[in-house]
Order: structure tokens, then sequence, then C-alpha cells
């Protein structure tokens, strides 16, 4: 008789607990959404991280990650989901890994993911980001490689942000392209590709005269050009 009677109270408390759990999700559900339609970000952080405690979901992770990403809380959005390559990794978990690995100086581990996103979507933006992080690694075969694809695709409306200056600005991601074919072009022989780089990156100005980044390659590289006193 006492057997049944803590086998009745255990499935009582059991399903008191459940219920309770439920509820609890029942309100994190509620003030996510809430929270969204406030804008409010860290509400929207909170309400993912408890509902993942209450109801873990790999889906809900990486929406939380994203959220993260998005905030520019790099770190925190790598700690939710890891950084390890997992074929079952979704499309966000991709890019979420990729940029924030990338954003915090991990460009080579960056390298992987932002190939899958590629592999995917055939992308340009994506394309670029694979040939700026090959260039910078001086793999300039695949750096050539997805200039390439990127050239191949482009289309004129789409643009590249860039950040050097006090303003950001924006410039045609063909004209992007051609900046950084020019920097392959001169590091695969520094000595004898100056002019072949010169000639791709007034193709990037021709397209857009107010490029800083390609104006000031031009600058640094027509000064390795050799004078016409010295020709003479």
């Amino acid at each position: 008789m006492k057997n049944i009677f803590y086998l009745l109270l255990f499935c009582f408390s059991f399903s008191a607990v459940a219920q309770n759990n439920d509820a609890l999700v029942k309100h994190y559900e509620a003030y996510y959404k809430q929270m969204k339609t406030q804008g409010d970000v860290q509400g929207v952080i909170n309400a993912l991280t408890h509902l993942n405690v209450l109801k873990p979901s790999q889906a809900r992770k990486d929406t939380l990650a994203y959220v993260y990403l998005n905030d520019g809380k790099f770190t925190q959005a790598l700690n939710t989901i890891g950084i390890e390559f997992k074929s079952s990794d979704s499309d966000i978990a991709l890019e979420v890994k990729a940029v924030a690995l990338k954003s915090l100086g991990e460009i080579e581990r960056s390298l992987p993911f932002y190939k899958a996103i590629y592999d995917k979507s055939q992308n340009t933006q994506v394309a670029y980001e694979l040939a700026e992080i090959n260039l910078n690694l001086n793999k300039l075969i695949e750096a050539k490689k997805y200039v390439d694809l990127g050239l191949a695709q482009v289309k004129d409306t789409q643009g590249k942000s860039f950040y050097e200056t006090q303003q950001p600005y924006t410039v045609s991601l063909k004209a992007a392209f051609y900046y950084l074919d020019a920097l392959v072009k001169f590091n695969q022989n520094k000595e004898t590709n100056v002019n072949a780089a010169l000639l791709l990156l007034d193709k990037a100005l021709a397209i857009e005269p107010n490029f800083n980044m390609a104006f000031l390659a031009k600058n640094a590289l027509s000064s390795q050009q050799p004078s016409t006193e010295t020709k003479n």
C-alpha cells in the first residue's frame, strides 16, 4: 500500500513539473514574440536562452547565435553553436560561424564555412569573401579562382561596402573584384606584374572613380614603376 502511495505521489509530482515546464515554455514563447515586436535585442536573447534551457532545440540555438551575430557579439554567437564544421549545419549556422570567425580575425578557420555557403548558393558576395580570405592567406590560385567566378556572375546592381575611411562607402561589386584581381596579379609576381595590376586597378576606377582602396593601391604600385629617366 505504501509503495502504491509513493508511486502515485511521484506520478503527481512529475505531472506537476511537466505542467509547470509547459507553462514556462508558453510564457517565454509569448515573451519572445513581444520582444521581437518591440525590437528589444537583449529581450530576444533572454527569451531564447530560457527557451533553450527549458526545451532545447538546434534551430532555436542557431537563431540565438544569429541574434548574437547581428548584435556584434561574435564570441557569444560561437559559444552558442560551437566552431566545429558539421555536415548537419544549417544555412544560418554556416553563416554565423563564417562571419563570426572572420570578424574575430580567425580567417583561416572561417574559410571552410564560406566555401560550404558558396557551394550551396553560388553567391557572388561570398565569392568575394573567399577571394579576399585566400589572398590574405597567400593562396593565390584559390583567390584567383573565386575572383574569376565572381566576375563571371556579378551583376551591375550589386555593391560592396568598405570601411577603411571615416565614412563607410559602397562601390560596385564588379569594381571590387577588379581591385582584388589586381592585388592577386601583383602578388603572383611583384617584379613583373606591376603594369598588369595597374591595368586592372584602372578597370576598377573606370567603374568607380571614387573607389578609395583602388586609388590607394594604384598610387602604391605606380611608385614602384621605373621612372623615364631610369629607363633611359
